[in-house]
């Protein structure tokens, strides 16, 4: 006599469910700013009209508790350090972060200078890093985009 296997529906249910929190989740990232110099004036041309983040669902909040992503935008110097890791760690899970700018990435034309974090990825786990001096706003939307193709296609949900 042949069995048959039973199909759990819950699982089928859980399983799509869990697909739309991760679509949903990608295509509205909230971005808490950082602009900590002129890589500022970039991010805010991006979420400008020509570029406009909006559309991507990238809403700028001022509360980290409302924010899911993180742009440090330019010089972080070690006197702001102690605020930003005080704002990354604020934010609620999941979080990302993406380091915009030479100086935010590797310390730029300040990397010689003891008062500069020379990579903010040794205290800040970054998802994504936009190059260039100034960057160009064109690769943070590109970034944030491929971010959340990432959370979207991602299987851990943890």
């Amino acid at each position: 006599m042949q069995t048959m296997n039973k199909v759990n529906f819950s699982d089928i249910f859980l399983g799509k469910l869990d697909a739309v929190a991760r679509w949903a989740s990608g295509k509205s990232m909230w971005p808490l700013s950082c602009g900590l110099s002129c890589c500022a004036i970039e991010m805010m041309h991006a979420a400008a009209s020509r570029i406009d983040l909006d559309r991507y669902g990238c809403l700028f909040r001022a509360s980290p508790k409302q924010a899911d992503l993180m742009i440090i935008a330019g010089t972080v110097t070690k006197k702001m350090l102690p605020q930003l890791l005080t704002l990354y760690e604020q934010m609620l899970f999941p979080k990302y972060a993406i380091a915009m700018g030479n100086c935010a990435i590797c310390g730029g034309l300040y990397a010689d200078s003891e008062t500069i974090v020379s990579n903010v990825s040794d205290y800040i786990h970054i998802d994504a890093m936009v190059q260039g001096c100034p960057p160009a706003p064109e690769k943070l939307a590109q970034s944030i985009l491929d971010l959340q193709d990432r959370v979207i296609h991602s299987r851990q949900t943890s």
